[in-house]
């Protein structure tokens, strides 16, 4: 059996393997709003998309006091108070727009959990907003700035109830991802359904399809 070797070390400092590791797809389908265009660590990418540059995020915080400090979740949006779940953990996680309609996907290393490809999410931590979280969750899986526009759903998870955000590519470079994904995608709204195949992703899909057709002219 073949292994690669993710180029970022875990939490612990330790090498990840790749079991399965994912294919880029022609250089092409990033200009493409019709196509998936997926990107592996450290892979090559277009110079920008859409005006924005691919420039990786050197200077993003690197504990939680510097993510809930961070720009990118401060937009004068309303949302609904969250209740969580009983015997659920806290999430926040962001569906990332970008102008031509496609949204960012990650693929967890080895389909971690189960998820081939999920969106970006984690767990809050104590002392963080949601917000924070879904910038934070956002960096770490795709290795994207964003900036959070709005609010999209909550979702109660297999373990956790997960608030979701809609928000859009400021910065960063998803060739830059961290050890927990082994691939980045930008998908069109109407492909979704083939990539993020674990039940529990199926009620944000059919949100944000629904939202595609309601769109279309």
């Amino acid at each position: 059996m073949s292994f690669a070797i993710h180029p970022k070390r875990d939490e612990y400092g330790r090498p990840v393997s790749l079991k399965a590791p994912s294919a880029a797809t022609h250089p092409d389908s990033w200009h493409d709003p019709l196509h998936i265009a997926t990107v592996v660590p450290g892979g090559a990418m277009p110079a920008s998309l859409h005006g924005i540059a691919f420039t990786p995020w050197a200077s993003a915080p690197v504990d939680d006091a510097g993510w809930s400090a961070v720009a990118g979740h401060d937009a004068p949006f309303d949302e609904p108070h969250f209740e969580p779940a009983p015997g659920k953990r806290v999430a926040a996680g962001v569906v990332i727009e970008e102008p031509d309609g496609r949204v960012w996907v990650v693929h967890p290393s080895n389909a971690f959990g189960g998820y081939p490809a999920t969106f970006p999410k984690g767990t809050r931590d104590p002392d963080m907003s949601l917000r924070a979280t879904a910038v934070r969750e956002a960096w770490e899986e795709s290795g994207l700035r964003v900036v959070l526009d709005g609010f999209l759903c909550d979702l109660v998870r297999s373990r956790s109830k997960t608030r979701y955000y809609l928000g859009r590519r400021v910065g960063g470079c998803p060739a830059d991802m961290g050890w927990e994904s082994q691939a980045v995608s930008l998908a069109p709204r109407t492909q979704l359904g083939a990539l993020l195949v674990n039940p529990n992703d199926a009620p944000l899909v059919a949100l944000l399809q629904t939202q595609a057709a309601g769109a279309m002219p």
